[in-house]
C-alpha cells in the first residue's frame, strides 16, 4: 500500500485539478507549483514590481537584493562555489544557445562535438547546428538496450579532436541515469569542455556541481516546482572565461559609444535586457521550500511510486518499457496499439501524460518507433494517481484491442 504524499496540500493547482477531474502525471514536462512560490511572486508584484540593478529608489534596491539572493541559494543549494558563476536566461533550451554561441569562436573546421544519442532537442540541435556552422564533426555517443551511454564506445569516441562533450545527466525519455563521473574525466583528460543538461536530474538529485566537475550545468526553473521563463546555467570560472558575449542590449554593458563597446564579465554581461525578475525572485522561493523538506523522505516517496508504476506497466500485456527506467517517469508503448490512440483515451478520462516523440525524434527514430507514452512522477503524486492512471488505461486497452 504507497503512502500519500505529505507534500500534496503544498501545491494547490493539483487540488484545483482534482476538482477538474484531471490526475497530472506529466511533471516531467512541467511541474506544478508550491504555495511558497506563489506567495512570493505575488509579494512582488503586489508589494511593487521593479527592475533590477538600475535604479537607486527602494523598489529597484529591494528587487535587487531578492533577485541576487537567489543567485546565492543556487550556490549553497548546488554546492556550486560562487553566487557570480550562475548565470539567468530564459529557460534551459537559452542557456545552452547562450553556451552553444558563446563558445563557437573555439572551435576549428575538423573539431569534433560529441552529444549522446539520447538527447533532448535543447541539448542537440544547438550543437549540431554549430557544428554545421563551423564545419565540425558532431559524434554521437550509442546507448544500451538499457539506456545508457555505452561507456566503453564513448571513451573511444571522445578523443584528442574533441573540443566539447554534451550529455544529460537524466534522460526525459527513458528516466535513465547516466555515467557521467567517467566521461567527464575523460572529456577533461582529452582537453574537452563539458555540458551537462541537468532539467531533469536536478529536480530528482540535488546536484553537488564541485563533485561532478563539469564545466557548464543547465537546467530549468518550471520543472524544479518553479516558475517558468527561468533558466539556470552554472559555469567553472576558468569556463565562464571562454565564453564570448552573443547579445547585446541594456544590462550587460559596461561602457558604451557610438561605435564601440566594453562589457560586464559573467554572471551579468550574459544577462542582456531586463531578466526575469519575478521568475528568479519566485526561484529562490522554491529553493526555500525544497530545503525545508526530509530530501531522504522525497527520495523514498518517488522510489516507491516509480516501482509501482514501472510493475503495474509490465504485468500487462504487450506493455514494453522503454530502457530501464531508474526515477521519475516511464515511457511506454503497447504492442499492436498507436499511443495516439492510447493518449487520447487517458486524455478523455481525465489523465494528464504525454504523448509523441517527447523532443527526442532521433532516439525515437532509433529505436524504431513513431511515438511513446510517458508518464512522470512529482513529489505531490500518490498512489491514488496511479489507481487512476491504471484504471483509464485498462479501459483504453480493452476498447483498443
Amino acid at each position: 500500500m504507497l503512502q500519500p504524499s505529505p507534500w500534496r496540500a503544498d501545491f494547490p493547482a493539483v487540488a484545483a485539478l482534482h476538482r477538474q477531474h484531471q490526475t497530472y502525471l506529466d511533471s516531467a514536462a512541467t511541474a506544478q507549483k508550491p504555495q511558497a512560490m506563489l506567495d512570493a511572486l505575488a509579494r512582488y508584484y503586489g508589494g511593487g514590481a521593479a527592475n533590477v540593478h538600475r535604479a537607486q529608489h527602494v523598489p529597484g534596491a529591494l528587487a535587487t537584493q531578492a533577485f541576487e539572493a537567489t543567485r546565492s541559494a543556487l550556490a549553497a543549494w548546488t554546492g556550486g562555489g560562487e553566487a557570480q558563476q550562475f548565470i539567468f536566461t530564459h529557460g534551459a533550451t537559452s542557456a545552452l544557445n547562450l553556451l552553444a554561441y558563446g563558445l563557437e569562436h573555439g572551435f576549428e573546421a575538423g573539431d569534433e562535438i560529441a552529444v549522446s544519442a539520447l538527447e533532448h532537442h535543447a541539448n542537440l540541435l544547438p550543437w549540431q547546428q554549430l557544428a554545421r556552422r563551423r564545419g565540425l564533426r558532431l559524434v554521437i555517443l550509442p546507448i544500451d538496450a538499457q539506456g545508457r551511454i555505452d561507456l566503453e564506445q564513448a571513451l573511444q569516441l571522445i578523443g584528442p579532436r574533441t573540443r566539447l562533450l554534451a550529455v544529460s545527466q537524466l534522460s526525459n525519455v527513458l528516466g535513465t541515469w547516466q555515467p557521467l563521473a567517467p566521461l567527464l574525466a575523460h572529456a577533461r583528460a582529452q582537453g574537452a569542455l563539458s555540458v551537462v543538461d541537468g532539467a531533469q536530474g536536478v529536480v530528482h538529485g540535488r546536484p553537488d556541481l564541485h563533485q561532478l566537475g563539469c564545466d557548464f550545468y543547465v537546467f530549468s526553473s518550471h520543472k524544479l516546482y518553479g516558475p517558468d521563463g527561468v533558466g539556470v546555467l552554472y559555469g567553472r570560472q576558468p569556463a565562464l572565461a571562454h565564453l564570448k558575449h552573443w547579445q547585446y542590449g541594456g544590462e550587460m554593458v559596461h561602457l558604451a559609444g557610438y561605435h564601440e563597446a566594453s562589457f560586464r564579465p559573467a554572471p551579468l554581461g550574459f544577462e542582456a535586457g531586463t531578466p526575469p525578475v519575478a521568475g528568479v525572485i519566485g526561484l529562490g522561493a522554491t529553493l526555500a521550500y525544497l530545503n525545508g523538506l526530509d530530501l531522504s523522505a522525497v527520495a523514498a516517496h518517488e522510489a516507491a511510486l516509480h516501482r509501482a508504476l514501472c510493475e503495474g506497466l509490465v504485468a500487462r500485456e504487450g506493455v514494453r518499457l522503454l530502457g530501464d527506467p531508474q526515477v521519475a517517469l516511464a515511457s511506454f508503448v503497447v504492442d499492436g496499439v498507436h499511443t495516439a490512440d492510447i493518449a487520447h483515451l487517458l486524455t478523455e478520462q481525465g489523465i494528464a501524460v504525454r504523448a509523441g516523440h517527447h523532443c527526442a525524434m532521433p532516439l525515437l527514430e532509433q529505436l524504431g518507433l513513431g511515438g511513446a507514452i510517458r508518464v512522470s512522477l512529482g513529489l505531490y503524486n500518490d498512489g491514488d494517481d496511479l489507481a487512476r492512471f491504471f484504471d483509464a488505461f485498462d479501459h483504453a486497452l480493452a476498447l483498443l484491442r
